[in-house]
């Protein structure tokens, strides 16, 4: 009886840990600013981050998977929350010139990545519990 009051209370344990775990990525810390003449007031004027989510994306226009050369756009609310998504290179659009995977601190840490890329207007800077998940984004407005 206590081998499998034992097992019973190990399998809730894990279970639970797996959990919480798995809850502290749909929370990430992300941080951007943007560098420049951008207007933050603008729908599209400035490359924040995404809303985070505890689905997986639901369609390709998750800006995680933008590579050089595409574009996104802010379709957030001025001041708010914003929603980043891959789109067509439009005006005030953003094309991405340089994205750099791996662990990032934050702002000076993703500004001073961003200074290396020749005519970049803005960055954005995704830092998750998971450092692999981190990238920065060097942008320019269009």
């Amino acid at each position: 009886m206590i081998a499998v009051l034992a097992v019973v209370l190990l399998v809730v344990a894990v279970g639970g840990a797996f959990w919480l775990l798995r809850g502290q990525d749909d929370d990430p810390a992300p941080v951007a600013a943007p560098t420049g003449s951008a207007v933050a007031g603008e729908p599209s004027a400035d490359a924040d981050a995404p809303a985070p989510s505890a689905a997986a994306p639901e369609s390709s226009a998750d800006p995680r998977f933008v590579k050089v050369g595409q574009c996104i756009r802010n379709d957030g609310v001025p001041g708010g929350k914003p929603k980043l998504l891959i789109s067509g290179c439009a005006p005030k659009s953003y094309e991405v010139l340089s994205r750099i995977d791996g662990a990032t601190s934050g702002e000076r840490d993703a500004k001073a990545k961003c200074d290396k890329v020749e005519g970049y207007t803005d960055w954005f800077s995704f830092d998750s519990e998971l450092d692999t998940l981190d990238f920065v984004l060097c942008l320019k407005q269009r």
